[in-house]
């Protein structure tokens, strides 16, 4: 069998198999196109594919102006109940709530990264209780040094300096507004 006759015959399998997997309207470009790269189908085995299974009834098409859409026959899908649909909400709600319980949890775990990356690591911690540590000192011979100071003045040497300095409020004179 020549390549050609092969093609033409798995064609329609691939093209029926890909439109009820996409379960979505192609034109038969499309459908060349995405299975070309995959199959290898030339256009024409996938144009006679998509019109045999069409007059065959496996998938519908329909014709706007010049161009044919075709998809999956949906009677081939199966249909669900309403305690079915009901089912599949309830599910919905559940996982809903669970992405927003793990989207939430995400959150504080990025709040709290953040705040980790931002502090301080502990070889930068040591560092700066070193350096806290070497001010600290020198503060402590600063202030042990101006204890030690023995040019202190007292208060008493403090009076003695102010005696004979005269004010203004000695003798009651208040300057006059500018």
């Amino acid at each position: 069998m020549s390549k050609n006759r092969a093609e033409l015959a798995a064609a329609p399998g691939v093209v029926l198999s890909y439109l009820q997997e996409q379960n979505r309207p192609y034109s038969a470009q499309d459908v060349f196109g995405n299975l070309q790269r995959d199959h290898g189908l030339g256009k024409a085995a996938v144009v006679k594919a998509l019109e045999q299974l069409a007059q065959q009834g496996k998938i519908k098409e329909k014709v706007y102006g010049k161009q044919k859409i075709y998809f999956a026959d949906q009677d081939a899908f199966d249909t669900l109940s309403d305690t079915d649909l009901k089912g599949l909400d309830d599910e919905i709600l559940s996982l809903t709530s669970k992405v927003q319980s793990i989207q939430q949890s995400c959150r504080h775990m990025e709040v709290e990264l953040k705040e980790l990356t931002n502090s301080l690591t502990t070889p930068e911690m040591c560092k700066e209780i070193e350096e806290l540590k070497k001010q600290c000192a020198s503060y402590t011979e600063r202030l042990s040094k101006i204890k030690a100071a023995t040019n202190h003045v007292t208060p008493e040497e403090k009076e003695k300096e102010e005696v004979g300095i005269e004010t203004d409020e000695d003798h009651n004179i208040t300057l006059p507004d500018p």
